[in-house]
């Protein structure tokens, strides 16, 4: 009698199988992950309640996500340098409402293109401070940045101002209201998408091409995957660390007076308590903890990923507390997906 053995199914995926090939061009492709969840969560919406796809709800979305990818971008960059930063919304906190007060009080007639430029250079010089912090202190950038963000808010709080400000300068209230895109829909109704759209697509373009095609792009990825190989190789590993943060500060300064433009206001109580949604875009799309990876288009998929569930679940009945869990889900699934991802690029 002749036996004949079953296959065992629990056998890795053979360098032929669909399994193998599938990985293989996920590890090369990471972005397919995000991009598919938000695919899946507007095909599931949109079957659900059918306003979702009104062209509104596409540039609420846009919209939403300016400030947000701001901060995504600066974090993307310190995490690829090996870092972690979470006091940035407390860098945008300070920049938005001191400068706020200072144009008002001091230079009411300045533009917006100074004002956007003192934004840069006031959040560079607070990103770097958490820069030269880790480097002196050796210690967790997580610690020395949980730290600063504490320090940046009682600052503010303390000698700045605590008061709603209303009066915003005229230049930051025209460059909020200018419009990039307006639609008039069939119910008559005029959609608008702002022109301050355009500094997150700047943004997004200058840190694309640095960490691409520029030799502190290198330095940033080589610092954050292997530290001590890259200060063999003549990288400076503090001096990258430094830029790194200042380049976050700088992204946080602009997401600060861009915040300011949007809601015609300031309040130094903005912007509390948005560290984590932001930190998990960054991993959503592909960003590791540990440093050395990521992408701008990643971590932008990651973000429009983020908004969409913060804002448009609500169309089909989901409270606020559900749409965390959701995110966690995601934050979770893409934890095993890209576990998975870094088995296959080590086999």
């Amino acid at each position: 009698m002749t036996r004949t053995d079953s296959p065992d199914v629990t056998q890795p995926a053979t360098p032929h199988s669909a399994g193998y090939r599938f990985w293989t061009w996920s590890a090369q492709h990471p972005t397919v992950f995000p991009l598919a969840l938000i695919v899946l969560t507007c095909l599931v919406v949109g079957a659900i309640n059918t306003d979702f796809w009104q062209l509104a709800n596409l540039f609420d979305i846009l919209r939403a996500s300016v400030v947000r990818g701001l901060f995504a971008l600066g974090v993307l960059v310190v995490l690829a340098s090996g870092g972690l930063d979470v006091s940035f919304t407390a860098v945008a906190a300070l920049v938005m409402y001191t400068l706020t007060l200072f144009v008002v009080n001091v230079a009411p007639d300045l533009g917006m293109a100074p004002i956007l430029a003192l934004a840069a250079l006031t959040g560079a010089g607070l990103g770097a401070i958490n820069g030269l912090l880790v480097n002196v202190l050796k210690a967790p950038a997580l610690i020395v940045t949980i730290g600063t963000q504490y320090a940046f808010r009682g600052f503010l709080l303390t000698f700045v101002g605590t008061a709603l400000f209303m009066n915003i300068p005229a230049a930051m209230d025209g460059f909020g209201r200018l419009t990039l895109i307006s639609v008039t829909t069939e119910r008559g109704l005029a959609v608008e998408l702002p022109a301050y759209f355009l500094v997150l697509l700047v943004a997004a373009l200058v840190t694309w091409w640095m960490l691409n095609f520029t030799m502190i792009g290198r330095a940033i990825f080589a610092v954050g995957g292997k530290p001590d190989i890259a200060a063999r190789l003549g990288y400076r590993v503090g001096r990258v660390r430094v830029f790194a943060f200042a380049f976050a500060g700088l992204l946080a300064g602009l997401a600060g007076v861009i915040h300011v433009t949007a809601n015609r206001l300031a309040n130094p109580f903005d912007l509390a308590g948005s560290e984590l949604p932001v930190i998990a875009a960054v991993v959503l799309g592909g960003a590791r903890i540990t440093g050395g990876s990521g992408s701008v288009q990643g971590t932008l998929l990651g973000v429009l990923l983020i908004t969409l569930v913060s804002n448009v679940l609500i169309l089909v009945g989901i409270p606020s507390s559900w749409q965390t869990a959701i995110l966690g889900g995601f934050i979770l699934v893409a934890g095993l997906f890209f576990a998975r991802l870094d088995k296959v690029r080590a086999a």
